[in-house]
């Protein structure tokens, strides 16, 4: 359905502006009402206008002049379009010709000014735009990963820095692994919604504050990362206790199993609670560097428990 829309002007208007401006609305699928073309001799003048013009209008166009502004009957159909705009929601169009000043009534309303009678194609689409409800604003696209991603807050950490963290210890998890190629696991940032700077920033931020175990190499170009890394034993410390849920019970079960049942390696206790080595060599050296027990370390992954001291067999008392 064409929108209707009333062209309230000034007859000095008409001619200069007014009437070219009405034929390029119809022209665009727009149902411009002009009183030269909707009325006939005889025709009611009140009728005409309130009854079929503003009426039924889904907009009203107010062309501003230096002639219209002192029209005592522009002035009244501006009053009715505003009445019209309060009762029923219709579109209230200031378009402003001359730089003239534009009435109070309209001066809280958007208003579209056309210095060049000549050339007002780009002022047009506007309008346009406006008469049919559309815009050139772009639509939303996906919302990067690291605005979306779920994650719980390591304090001291930007959002950035706390998910290449979080994808850091997830990857050395998942893969049973130790270290860490960003190239492979980053890419050039789009699964993060980051740039490849903004996540060698991270790494560096995450290096100084002992998080990452960083090796760099010689050769790396500016668009790589030159470099691996692994995650330390605090860095994985505060992984597991920020997103494993059940670290505690975890923990908690390990250490029993140690103690109170004898089970002296990290296979054997994983084969008893089935959950990932990665989180279970973790527990150990963290026990380890607390010199509650001590670790022989094997090729092929194997670590052994040799010494089990009484400071941990008291934390079951």
């Amino acid at each position: 359905m064409y929108p209707k829309v009333f062209v309230s002007h000034a007859s000095e208007d008409k001619d200069r502006f007014v009437t070219s401006f009405a034929t390029k609305l119809r022209e665009n699928g727009v149902d411009a009402w002009l009183d030269k073309w909707e009325m006939s001799p005889g025709d009611s003048l009140v009728d005409k206008i309130f009854e079929e013009g503003l009426k039924e209008a889904q907009a009203v166009i107010i062309v501003l002049s230096n002639y219209s502004i002192k029209k005592k009957w522009v002035r009244e159909e501006l009053n009715a379009s505003i009445v019209s705009k309060l009762s029923k929601g219709t579109k209230i169009i200031p378009i402003v010709l001359d730089n003239c000043e534009v009435p109070q009534s309209l001066t809280s309303t958007l208003w579209e000014p056309i210095p060049d009678l000549e050339n007002y194609e780009q002022n047009f689409k506007r309008i346009l735009s406006s008469i049919f409800g559309v815009t050139d604003k772009p639509a939303l696209g996906k919302a990067p990963a690291y605005t979306t991603s779920v994650y719980h807050e390591i304090s001291g950490l930007t959002k950035a820095d706390n998910l290449v963290l979080k994808e850091s210890c997830e990857y050395i998890i998942s893969h049973d692994g130790n270290m860490v190629s960003p190239e492979s696991l980053f890419g050039d940032g789009e699964k993060l919604g980051l740039s490849r700077a903004e996540i060698k920033d991270c790494i560096e931020v995450l290096e100084q504050n002992g998080y990452l175990d960083v090796s760099r190499y010689f050769g790396g170009r500016e668009n790589n990362y030159a470099c691996h890394y692994r995650v330390t034993n605090f860095g994985m410390d505060k992984f597991v206790r920020t997103y494993i849920a059940d670290y505690s019970e975890i923990l908690n079960k390990t250490v029993s199993l140690i103690v109170n049942e004898g089970l002296n390696s990290n296979v054997a206790i994983q084969e008893k609670i089935n959950k990932p080595i990665v989180i279970i060599n973790h527990i150990l050296n963290a026990l380890e560097a607390n010199n509650h027990v001590k670790l022989s370390t094997f090729i092929g992954g194997m670590v052994k428990i040799y010494n089990v001291s009484a400071s941990l067999r008291r934390i079951l008392a």
